[in-house]
């Protein structure tokens, strides 16, 4: 029954709020709040009562005694007033000081109201009385005394006795209020004594009433708080799989619960946690795998407990059974922060962090390449201050303020300063000051400028403004530069090596010549060119060359007039200008002279040597009044001469320009043709005789003037070679050849002539090479055919070249065999492919007495070599039947077919090896 009456107490809404702990804790505490505020209610009572009694013991008594007093310094101040007032005789100041009397006695009445109204007993009323009435008279005498000089003493003795009754009555008024104030204080302590006493046991009773009611709430609350602390010291011992009672519905029942909850969210986080560090270790071990640092854990005992894959990299057997290199190697480089060069060279710079158990990590990282970089800019200060020491310049650098930065030795070297003379920090006036007692002129301050000092130097002086608002400043010794100037201006119009006037003095020569030249009165030019220097040259030497130049100079000097000019122009080239020529036959007089003088035997250094000379002349101003016109004319002479009769002299006639104009025109001619491409290949067949057949063509270069039709190729080849046109002319001969014979049966070779000049040029390999290239010709179907000039010329160079021709896989063949001295040393020096017999000898090979034997013995020569011997301009059936019979491998020539162009190549193909075999 009582159980279930508790259950219907409990199920009502004011049953469950006093279930609650919260709602039991605020009835004990209201309970205790009545208690301890009807205790402090009935305090407040009591403090009240004693309040008053001590607030009339203060108020009432003790300042009743106060203003008592004031009323005693009231009537001092009067009295002392007054007696001042009797010693002064201004009737201002007695005015003064019986107004301030008048103020005191106000202020005294006022005070003594106070105390009367604050005096409790009658006494103290009376005696105030008394005082107000005793002040009142003393004044009345004061008022009556009138000139103070004249009041008889027993008047003031009157008063003195006044004023002392005045004095014994505010002493009893003052007695009289401390008495009540000693009255009061009595009856407040008693009353103080008895609220005390019944407070006290108040006091007991609530704290005897709390106490009940504190127990009663402990006993009600102290076991679930016991089990929520127990639960709370389980939760944070980390046992988590506890059971926690849950049941009880007030607050402590919902703590136990929220801490059963709280105990499954803890363990819930540190799953999470777990998770999370473990994912987080993974990212650290990978980060630690992948990183490009070395990272080494030490603990505290020393031992290496970590070292990821770049620290074993760097420690090369760290961590490697029976290899303590490594270890070693880590160590010692772990010792400290810093950097530590590997035994491999490697630079590593290590940086340890303490660690909590007394270890580090050590992180190493890579810097070999900072310290390379470092080494390499300690190199180049190095190279840049020995530069600075050793450059041929001196050198000053100023800041800002014109104070030195920089100076070089040369600087010092340059004035003839001692060693620290000039150091940094000295202002530029200070260095031109020290300078200058260096015993040369003062250096300007306008650069750039030239300084010439007494001792003969001269001295290049710039100044360049730098970013930071100073500047550099550069001297140079000019000194050899200035002579090599001068020298310089004088080799600029004259000839090094015989100190002859040069070709720009010559024309100045002719131009003043041309100039001073008049109708009765003319000059002349000669043209010389020595005969036979080139090989007295390469017999015995250039230096006797240069010598019999300088002779020769020498004795042309001693032949002319000193108004007459002689000019070197070229090697062995030399001008002489005859002034004051009146008729011509004063030109050859000179002439003659100089050949005879110039022919006459040198007695060198070494040798003896004798050396022609031939002339071309011209005289002005019939062959012309300009200084190239002249010139021209000069050398169209001389090459008349030349041709004509070396050691002799020819006259410029209009003839011979006719006949240069002519050359120049097809050397323009030429030029032009070589631009537009108007150049033609012809084709001539090569004929082989042990298949009956025709196993190739020879590619003939032909050129068709637009004017004078067809021009030989023994005109224009060696003109082209001569103008350096033989190169790209004879490059694109090559490709067209090659290009052409790409489309012919893959049985058919091209043979094509390379010219001498064309092995000069070391582009031949490459041209051969990328003519095969672009056409897709094989190189097996390419013959190159050369003379025995190529191999006269340099035969080394030229072996080489053929060697690399012959790695392209191309056939080289010797044209024109026979002709020369000493082809058969060269058959023997590179293994050629072929030999062509000239023409002069099949031409012969059917007469009487013929070459017969000549081309035998070539033919037998080419059989014993393994190489193929080719018969050029076979003409006749008996020429071939004769070539035939003596063993030739192939024959060429117009009995065949004569050069035809590319269109009718397919034409001779099919009437030599059938239609079948002919280009498609």
């Amino acid at each position: 029954m009582k159980a279930r009456a508790r259950a219907l107490r409990l199920s009502s809404p004011v049953g469950a709020f006093v279930a609650t702990i919260k709602a039991r804790i605020f009835i004990a505490f209201f309970v205790m709040s009545l208690l301890s505020g009807g205790l402090g209610f009935y305090a407040i009572v009591a403090i009240a009562h004693v309040g008053d009694l001590v607030g009339r013991t203060y108020d009432q008594s003790l300042m009743s005694i106060n203003y008592a007093r004031a009323t005693a310094a009231d009537f001092a101040k009067m009295r002392a007033t007054f007696a001042r007032q009797g010693l002064t005789r201004d009737k201002a100041a007695i005015a003064k000081l019986d107004a301030q009397i008048t103020e005191l006695h106000t202020t005294l009445a006022e005070d003594l109201t106070i105390a009367v109204e604050r005096a409790q007993s009658d006494r103290a009323v009376r005696a105030a009385l008394a005082v107000q009435s005793g002040v009142a008279a003393w004044d009345d005498i004061r008022r009556s005394f009138g000139d103070l000089s004249a009041v008889r003493p027993e008047r003031w003795d009157a008063l003195d006795h006044q004023a002392d009754t005045i004095d014994a009555q505010i002493d009893m008024l003052v007695n009289y209020t401390a008495g009540d104030g000693f009255t009061f204080r009595q009856a407040a302590r008693t009353a103080v004594g008895s609220e005390l006493r019944l407070n006290m046991a108040a006091a007991l009773l609530a704290i005897f009433g709390s106490g009940v009611i504190a127990w009663l709430l402990h006993r009600r609350i102290r076991g679930p708080i016991v089990s929520a602390s127990l639960a709370a010291q389980r939760i944070a011992g980390g046992h988590l799989d506890d059971s926690i009672p849950t049941d009880g519905r007030d607050e402590l029942g919902s703590l136990l619960r929220s801490m059963a909850a709280m105990r499954d969210n803890i363990r819930a986080m540190m799953e999470r946690e777990v998770r999370q560090r473990q994912s987080a270790e993974r990212l650290l071990t990978d980060a630690l795998q992948s990183s490009r640092e070395g990272v080494v854990v030490v603990d505290a005992t020393g031992c290496i407990a970590f070292a990821n894959p770049m620290a074993l990299k760097f420690f090369e057997g760290l961590g490697t059974a029976g290899n303590s290199s490594g270890e070693t190697n880590c160590r010692e480089a772990l010792s400290r922060d810093g950097e530590f060069r590997l035994p491999n060279g490697r630079w590593l710079r290590v940086s340890r962090s303490a660690t909590e158990g007394g270890g580090f990590v050590a992180v190493c990282s890579d810097i070999s390449v900072e310290k390379e970089q470092e080494a390499k800019l300690r190199e180049t200060n190095l190279r840049l201050d020995a530069a600075l020491d050793n450059m041929s310049q001196g050198l000053c650098l100023y800041d800002a303020d014109h104070r030195l930065m920089v100076v070089n030795r040369r600087y010092g070297q340059i004035y003839g300063l001692p060693a620290n003379a000039v150091t940094p920090g000295m202002t530029a006036m200070e260095v031109l000051a020290v300078s200058s007692n260096g015993g040369h002129s003062a250096v300007p301050s306008v650069y750039p400028v030239i300084d010439e000092l007494p001792n003969g130097k001269v001295i290049a002086i710039e100044r360049r403004n730098t970013a930071d608002g100073g500047f550099v400043a550069t001297f140079e010794d000019v000194t050899e530069r200035r002579h090599a100037e001068a020298r310089i201006a004088f080799l600029a119009h004259h000839d090094v090596l015989t100190g002859l006037p040069n070709r720009i003095a010559l024309e100045q020569q002719i131009n003043a010549s041309i100039a001073q030249t008049g109708r009765d009165q003319g000059f002349a030019i000669f043209a010389l060119d020595l005969d036979d220097f080139r090989p007295i040259n390469d017999t015995f030497g250039h230096a006797v060359g240069d010598e019999l130049l300088v002779a020769v100079a020498n004795r042309l000097s001693a032949c002319v007039r000193e108004i007459d000019c002689v000019a070197r122009i070229g090697a062995d080239e030399f001008v002489v200008v005859q002034r004051a020529v009146e008729r011509p036959e004063d030109a050859a007089v000179l002439a003659r002279r100089l050949i005879d003088v110039v022919k006459a035997p040198y007695v060198l250094s070494n040798q003896t040597v004798s050396v022609g000379v031939t002339i071309g002349v011209t005289v002005a101003p019939g062959d012309g009044m300009s200084c190239g016109k002249l010139l021209k004319n000069a050398d169209v002479a001389l090459a008349r001469a030349k041709a004509e009769a070396r050691g002799a002299f020819r006259y410029f006639e209009p003839d011979m320009d006719a006949r240069l104009q002519a050359r120049r025109a097809l050397e323009s001619d030429l030029r032009h043709a070589l631009e537009t491409k108007a150049f033609e290949v012809y084709y001539q067949p090569i004929y082989s005789l042990g298949s009956e057949r025709i196993c190739g063509f020879e590619a003939l270069l032909r050129w068709k003037h637009p004017v004078r039709g067809f021009i030989s190729p023994a005109e224009f080849i060696p003109l082209a070679e001569e103008l350096g046109l033989i190169v790209p002319l004879g490059e694109w001969v090559l490709v067209q050849a090659c290009t052409d014979a790409a489309r012919w049966p893959d049985g058919l070779k091209i043979a094509v002539n390379v010219s001498a000049v064309q092995f000069t040029s070391a582009s031949l390999v490459s041209a051969v090479r990328d003519a095969l290239r672009s056409t897709g010709l094989p190189g097996r179907r390419l013959e190159l055919e050369i003379t025995e000039s190529v191999l006269v010329a340099n035969p080394g160079v030229t072996t080489a070249i053929l060697h690399s021709l012959k790695g392209l896989g191309v056939r080289v063949s010797m044209d024109d065999f026979g002709t020369g001295y000493s082809s058969l040393s060269y058959l023997r020096s590179f293994p050629f492919d072929k030999i062509k017999i000239d023409q002069s000898f099949v031409r012969d090979l059917c007469e009487e007495d013929g070459t017969d034997f000549i081309v035998r013995a070539v033919i037998s020569l080419g059989a014993s070599l393994g190489m193929t011997t080719t018969a050029e301009g076979v003409e006749t059936e008996a020429q071939l039947a004769r070539l035939r019979a003596e063993g030739c491998d192939e024959v060429q020539g117009y009995l065949f077919s004569r050069p035809v162009p590319i269109t009718e190549v397919p034409n001779v193909i099919a009437r030599w090896n059938g239609a079948t075999r002919a280009i498609a």
